[in-house]
């Protein structure tokens, strides 16, 4: 639209009226900014005084790391919805739509609160002379829209490289899934990028395995002053075969709802009813009739009965539909650690229930993906299981994760060059229906994976979906 090219070039000028929401999905499509994190960091703070600090007005908790930051937040809101407590999530990327990345309570904003929040958002940027990226005005959007809405606690996804825009928040709590750059040596330097979100009195939680690892978590926790919670040492007991493959994010997710119940809702006086993770005051002498007929009729769920219902799966993001035939498994595993994460949990379907055919369409668009070591596990990988990948090109949507669609015909050839049987085809369309023509119908597995672009395509070429 010539308004907003218009609005945020040069000089920035008052808007001439409203935009609908067609005009503010355009803006934010064309507005991912590659501008430096300083001058990003100086001007959300300003955007955010000028909207009068919706960023000081609601408890947050940052989930950060290399890998299910998404998937643990989702745990945790389900945990906190239990407790009683009102939750905003702010979740990164979006599959079809940005009002995915906003919702209270597992519900997602709607366009005309979106639309509204966002114009006013931008109508402040106007007035400042300020021209926001279009991270920062979903940022402000999301705070605006909780702080309206009184929610207790607001879940924040920190993802790179983004992560300095996250300051005019002050994190109750910082969870870590866990740091795995995509080359060893970069471990220092990945925590410390993941860490500087921690601020004074922050309390920090990680899941990482890695004593290296969690030692300089420590290190660095002291030297910011935030308070230092014991890692995660156990698996949440989920279904199979969620429990191996996603049981420390669970356990994660537990362990911070826990400690937000008990030692920030308690203090600022958010009470508490029918905990799952908190237990009731003792009672002196026996329970009476009428207390033991509550129980009977309604009995207060344990906390193994949560976990062993339906949470082991992100919809959308990752998830397996069964019902479809063949079986579909969707995972937006772009780096080497959620790739192994990702051939793990096909071995364990297989020693559930053998597969009669396996294909993976595999959609890669991230030039930092280390494909040697990429190469390595897949061929081990398929030593032990049969099965062929379908290579298909596919590139990173607005807002979503990727530089450059990869080169089939040179990722194909590295394949087959590690004797793994690869197929080259031209869009996502045709490597599905190959990937399906090559497996049993009533027992196969097709795993499309690579990207969350790919995931993206899947939603809207197979199963023609505009918006989750």
């Amino acid at each position: 639209m010539k308004l907003i090219k218009d609005t945020f070039k040069g000089t920035f000028s008052a808007l001439s009226k409203q935009l609908s929401y067609n005009e503010i999905i355009e803006f934010l499509d064309a507005n991912w900014s590659d501008m430096p994190e300083a001058k990003q960091s100086e001007r959300i703070t300003q955007l955010d005084q000028a909207l009068q600090s919706p960023s000081k007005k609601i408890h947050t908790i940052f989930f950060t790391g290399t890998n299910g930051k998404s998937l643990t937040m989702y745990f945790a809101t389900k945990l906190l919805q239990e407790e009683g407590v009102t939750v905003g999530s702010f979740s990164a990327p979006h599959i079809l739509t940005y009002n995915e990345r906003l919702s209270i309570n597992g519900v997602t904003i709607s366009n005309k609160d979106f639309t509204e929040l966002a114009n006013e958002v931008l109508n402040v940027a106007s007035s400042k002379k300020l021209q926001p990226s279009s991270f920062e005005l979903l940022s402000l959007i999301a705070l605006l829209y909780f702080a309206n809405n009184n929610v207790n606690v607001a879940l924040l996804e920190v993802t790179e490289p983004y992560a300095k825009l996250f300051t005019i928040c002050y994190p109750k709590i910082a969870a870590i899934t866990r740091v795995v750059p995509e080359k060893p040596d970069d471990t220092q330097r990945e925590i410390d990028k993941t860490l500087e979100i921690i601020q004074p009195n922050t309390y920090v939680i990680s899941a990482d395995q890695s004593k290296l690892n969690l030692q300089l978590m420590l290190s660095i926790t002291k030297e910011k002053g935030g308070k230092w919670i014991m890692p995660i040492r156990k698996l949440a007991p989920l279904n199979y075969p969620f429990e191996q493959l996603y049981g420390r994010c669970a356990a994660l997710a537990e362990r911070v709802t826990h400690l937000y119940v008990n030692k920030i809702a308690q203090k600022d006086a958010i009470i508490v009813t029918e905990s799952l993770l908190t237990k009731p005051k003792a009672r002196r002498g026996r329970p009476t009739l009428e207390a033991q007929r509550t129980s009977e009729i309604n009995p207060q769920k344990t906390l193994q009965q949560f976990w062993k219902e339906d949470h082991g799966t992100l919809p959308a993001r990752f998830q397996i539909l069964d019902k479809e035939k063949p079986t579909v498994m969707l995972d937006t595993a772009d780096n080497v650690d959620a790739f192994k994460n990702l051939l793990l949990g096909i071995r364990l379907l297989h020693y559930q229930r053998p597969l009669k055919g396996l294909s993976i369409v595999l959609g890669l668009n991230s030039v930092e993906i280390n494909m040697e070591e990429l190469l390595k596990h897949l061929r081990y990988f398929f030593k032990k299981t049969s099965g062929q990948v379908f290579v298909c090109p596919t590139n990173a949507k607005p807002g979503q994760p990727g530089n450059k669609a990869c080169d089939v015909q040179e990722v194909t050839h590295q394949l087959k060059s590690m004797k793994i049987k690869a197929v080259i085809t031209q869009d996502f369309k045709t490597a599905f229906k190959q990937a399906c023509d090559a497996v049993d119908n009533r027992h196969g597995l097709i795993v499309v994976t690579g990207s969350t672009s790919i995931i993206t395509d899947y939603w809207r070429e197979h199963k023609g979906i505009k918006k989750l």
